[in-house]
């Protein structure tokens, strides 16, 4: 239950380390309350805190993008990056696959190489908010892994690629369509077998009530679940956060160490809860058949703008099957993921907002969502009511403030008078 807004998932301070900033202690102009909130839900402090951090990490966050962006559009549509592709193809005897292989490799290698003192600067910022356990040599490992699986992944669909443009420059997006998305229904299977295990290790959850607990809400849901599995997050972050991965027999509950260790026992339930809605309603198999459309679609879209003669002369290439043709489509590729943000990040927010209503319905515990709802966006240091903007563009859940809203429309819905709270709202979380 990935409580990400317009920023990366974060965490609360360690015992015994000063926060990034002291801020005043009073209260705030009157209506200053986002609808939804009651005034006892979020601090001052706490509200202004999950801001800081947003302004703080924001710039480099979306400055690393754009940077990035920028990059691949030079290198697509100029002769740079033409150039680029025909050096280092020389560097391995100049044919054509040295100049695919090793064009597809430098393209992957500069754009991580461009995001890495962004990515650092995110790092330090969250770091400095107590968000990051991991030190700086752990992160350069996750960094060259993160790199090697990418050039695992490139280099056999950029070889794959050409042999297809080579086959038919004009036509090759036909068959290149299917085959993305089949590629895409596959990752999505193997994902949670071969490319989870590379940075997290999981472990069985012991026997326990929590682990019958979550298996029993599981079963009254009506979702097989293989196993109950622990992350060791905290090894990176103290973020909190859980979800179900797999398809079919390799389906799995999966919390990370850091939520076993934080939160109550009803809350880690009610997070399940939350991703047993995502199972319930078909979402991965649902979000898999759209992306793997959506890669048909993106592909068809290159072929097209792979035979627009203006676009080619300008990227110095003569045509599709030209090796020299891979950062133009790599350019194109991006900006039409780049188009397409805001429409998906919509259609998580709709997808996720429905998860939450499947959780309350689950577990019939408005007050709890709640309270969870709030740990979550404390302990991940959550800009609880972020500028709309943001939300529109960038974010894939809905806002704290709008959840929280969200369970109190349901709670009034269903005619309950809300019991006393379980917990005080006012009290910290650790």
């Amino acid at each position: 239950m990935d409580d990400t807004e317009t920023t990366d998932r974060a965490g609360n301070t360690p015992p015994g380390r000063e926060p990034a900033y002291r801020e005043p202690v009073g209260r705030e102009p009157a209506g200053s309350t986002p609808v939804g909130l009651e005034p006892t839900d979020f601090t001052p402090a706490e509200r202004a805190r999950g801001r800081a951090l947003r302004r703080a990490q924001l710039p480099w966050a979306l400055g690393g993008r754009l940077a990035g962006l920028a990059l691949t559009l030079l290198l697509g549509l100029t002769p740079v990056g033409a150039g680029l592709v025909s050096a280092v193809g020389g560097w391995f005897g100049g044919s054509r696959t040295a100049e695919v292989l090793a064009g597809a490799a430098a393209l992957v290698v500069l754009g991580q190489a461009l995001g890495l003192p962004f990515g650092a600067r995110v790092r330090a910022v969250r770091a400095r908010y107590g968000l990051v356990t991991q030190g700086w040599a752990g992160w350069a490992v996750d960094a060259l892994r993160g790199l090697g699986l990418t050039l695992v992944l490139v280099l056999p669909l950029a070889l794959g690629l050409f042999a297809l443009t080579a086959w038919s420059p004009r036509h090759w997006w036909l068959p290149a369509a299917g085959a993305a998305a089949v590629l895409t229904a596959a990752l999505s299977f193997l994902h949670p077998l071969l490319i989870e295990p590379v940075f997290n290790r999981f472990t069985p959850m012991p026997p326990g009530p929590l682990r019958t607990d979550l298996l029993a809400l599981a079963e009254r849901d009506g979702v097989r679940v293989r196993d109950v599995l622990v992350a060791d997050a905290s090894r990176r972050t103290t973020a909190l956060n859980a979800y179900v991965s797999g398809l079919g027999a390799t389906r799995r509950i999966v919390a990370y160490d850091t939520l076993l260790s934080t939160a109550e026992p009803r809350e880690v339930e009610l997070v399940v809860a939350h991703e047993l809605g995502h199972v319930k309603h078909r979402d991965v198999p649902t979000g898999t058949a759209l992306g793997a459309v959506g890669a048909a679609a993106a592909v068809a879209v290159l072929g097209l703008l792979g035979t627009w003669h203006p676009l080619l002369s300008a990227a110095g290439a003569a045509d599709a099957a030209d090796p020299r043709a891979l950062p133009l489509l790599a350019a194109c590729a991006a900006l039409l993921g780049v188009l397409s943000g805001p429409a998906q990040c919509a259609v998580s927010r709709r997808i996720e907002a429905r998860a939450d209503r499947h959780a309350l319905e689950l577990t019939s515990d408005a007050d709890q969502f709640v309270a969870m709802q709030r740990r979550l966006a404390l302990v991940n240091v959550s800009d609880v009511d972020p500028p709309r903007l943001l939300e529109l563009l960038f974010a894939t859940h809905p806002s704290a403030t709008r959840r929280i809203a969200a369970a109190r429309a349901w709670q009034a819905a269903q005619g309950r008078v809300a019991p006393e709270r379980r917990a005080n709202p006012g009290d910290s979380v650790v």
